[in-house]
């Protein structure tokens, strides 16, 4: 069985669609299925190349950069029909949101397969950067159209399901299919790795935080947080555009010592942090944060959760199904402040969620697991084309 993925980026870019889309692919590689996947580079005006990444065909095609956190890329619908044409798949799979899926719909050689939609997230019309409610009623047309041509739509969760507007329409098609994520990429870090990691934290309860530094994540937050909090270290690990604003409010607060920005950092570093945190802390705002994915990796190095309990998302949700730790209202600086002062006095509680979340981990969230009920979900659609 030939897959062709179609999505936004491909590691090294770090986010959780991509590291999700790489875990996925090659888990189904384990399963015996060719599948390959069609990115945009992640590094504006390279050439469009084709890479073969731990024995996966990867394909980036060339872009321009971003507008609206969208990558632009003139050359992606030639590259769309030149894979297809040589790599003859059997189903495509879009991992949405991302408008250069669209052109499945222009590309004739797209249309006469069969797609299912991996449904990440809406496009959420933010109350923090109003430009998207702006750009989703141009979005919205296509986006429907495309859920409409679809065979079936995977959701994350489904408290995000139930409250997907965008999804309402085409109820009957979707299944919720949880996300995971491949343990081998996640070894424990040797030992030079975890005595550098060891050296990094300040005294007092390590808090972990990781993602791009982005309007819906909550950061800020945090920070504020741990200024109310005598004796909390915190590391937030990622880049982004507001970089500049967060290491101001730290300094403002002058909370250079316990609150630290590490930027991007290797996975070997980045593992020894999971290892040595003693809590791990996801703190959006928005559905745009529609599961986490670094949740499950916190999970899988037995490290409690704190997040942030967005209605109709799926963060509370992953931590509800893991008894992995504890949710607090988006954006409340006060209660999140209060918890990470409960945690700091309860070690011994820090440890028992943890170890339950990476029971809850092996037994839900293995990436092995997710890709053999996909690769099911494949044989259905395909077995009822042949049959039709």
């Amino acid at each position: 069985m030939r897959i062709l993925h179609i999505g936004k980026y491909y590691p090294p870019y770090a986010g959780g669609m991509e590291i999700f889309l790489r875990d996925l692919l090659k888990a189904h590689k384990k399963e015996g299925l060719d599948a390959a996947g069609l990115v945009h580079h992640h590094l504006p005006g390279r050439s469009s190349l084709k890479e073969e990444i731990e024995g996966v065909q990867v394909f980036r095609a060339s872009s321009l950069g971003q507008i609206l956190y969208v990558p632009i890329s003139l050359s992606f619908p030639l590259v769309l029909r030149k894979i297809i044409r040589s790599f003859r798949p059997q189903l495509l799979h879009l991992h949405f949101p991302n408008p250069s899926a669209f052109w499945s719909l222009a590309v004739s050689e797209a249309r006469a397969v069969p797609w299912v939609i991996q449904w990440q997230s809406d496009v959420v019309p933010s109350t923090i950067d109003r430009r998207l409610q702006t750009a989703y009623r141009c979005y919205r047309p296509l986006e429907q159209r495309m859920l409409k041509r679809s065979e079936k739509i995977l959701v994350a969760s489904k408290p995000y399901l139930n409250h997907s507007i965008p999804l309402k329409p085409w109820a009957s098609k979707c299944v919720v299919a949880p996300l995971g994520v491949d343990p081998e990429r996640l070894p424990w870090p040797e030992a030079d790795a975890l005595q550098q990691a060891e050296r990094s934290w300040q005294p007092g309860l390590r808090v972990l935080a990781v993602g791009r530094l982005t309007y819906y994540k909550g950061f800020d937050v945090l920070i504020r947080a741990a200024g109310r909090t005598h004796g909390v270290a915190v590391q937030i690990v990622g880049d982004g555009n507001l970089r500049a604003h967060l290491q101001t409010e730290i300094r403002q607060k002058g909370l250079e010592n316990r609150v630290l920005l590490r930027g991007g950092l290797s996975n070997v570093m980045l593992q020894a942090l999971f290892a040595t945190c003693h809590v791990f802390c996801l703190p959006s705002l928005e559905r745009t944060e529609a599961f986490g994915v670094v949740l499950l990796e916190a999970m899988r190095y037995g490290k409690p959760i704190v997040v942030s309990d967005i209605p109709g998302s799926g963060p509370g949700w992953v931590v509800k199904e893991g008894d992995c730790g504890w949710r607090v209202p988006p954006g409340d600086v006060d209660a999140l402040a209060a918890q990470l002062k409960n945690l700091a006095a309860n070690p011994e509680l820090c440890r028992e969620l943890g170890r339950k979340g990476r029971e809850n981990f092996k037994m839900k969230f293995q990436i092995q697991s997710v890709a053999r009920g996909i690769k099911g979900i494949y044989e259905e659609i395909l077995a009822g084309k042949s049959g039709s």
